[in-house]
């Protein structure tokens, strides 16, 4: 049995037989693991392993929220987003630092306080990203954005009530940007945001 750092399948007596990586870049790994089942039924997984990724709900200083309209490869399709991005190019950078290098990158911006909010996975039968929600508040998005090779985005400020409702009516149709601002929701409202 190989050692995969899986106590909770260890504990309900999975035995990973083999995990493999088949395929790697410089964001992700294809993680295919061969299981014996404790009826003794073999079973494989595939998922893809992420490093975790920061999400910004970014509150300017007149209380707008900066969305973006980002074009996303994988479905040909512009999304309505909030900042985000991963932590598999920042070295030892605290996820605070990594939020603020994406809010220079994605939207031109620095940032006052940072409000942690909380952590889900993003998509945890397909991949083992775990996301990390801030409120950025303060937000001065005048400077030009730096976005990276293949980012398409186009800014754009809404009233928080505004976001939000996107955000519950499926017009935010990333499922992680509406999610991070469904939670920020309480702090906007308890912040006169809203």
């Amino acid at each position: 049995m190989t050692d995969e750092k899986k106590p909770n399948a260890s504990a309900l007596r999975w035995q990973v037989r083999q995990a493999g990586r088949p395929y790697k870049n410089e964001t992700l790994a294809l993680r295919v693991d061969d299981i014996v089942l404790p009826d003794a039924r073999n079973v494989q997984y595939a998922y893809i392993e992420r490093a975790p990724a920061v999400i910004v709900v970014p509150v300017t200083r007149d209380g707008r929220i900066v969305t973006v309209n980002q074009y996303r490869y994988p479905v040909d399709d512009w999304c309505i987003e909030v900042p985000a991005g991963g932590t598999h190019d920042t070295g030892e950078d605290s996820l605070e630092e990594v939020v603020r290098k994406e809010l220079r990158e994605e939207i031109g911006a620095t940032c006052g306080a940072l409000t942690y909010v909380a952590w889900f996975y993003s998509g945890p039968a397909l991949l083992d990203e775990k996301c990390h929600v801030f409120l950025a508040e303060n937000v001065d998005a005048s400077r030009p954005p730096d976005p990276e090779a293949g980012e398409v985005i186009e800014l754009r400020l809404a009233e928080a009530d505004e976001v939000v409702e996107m955000a519950r009516t499926g017009k935010m149709t990333n499922s992680v940007s509406a999610l991070a601002v469904l939670f920020c929701e309480p702090l906007l409202r308890e912040r006169g945001y809203i």
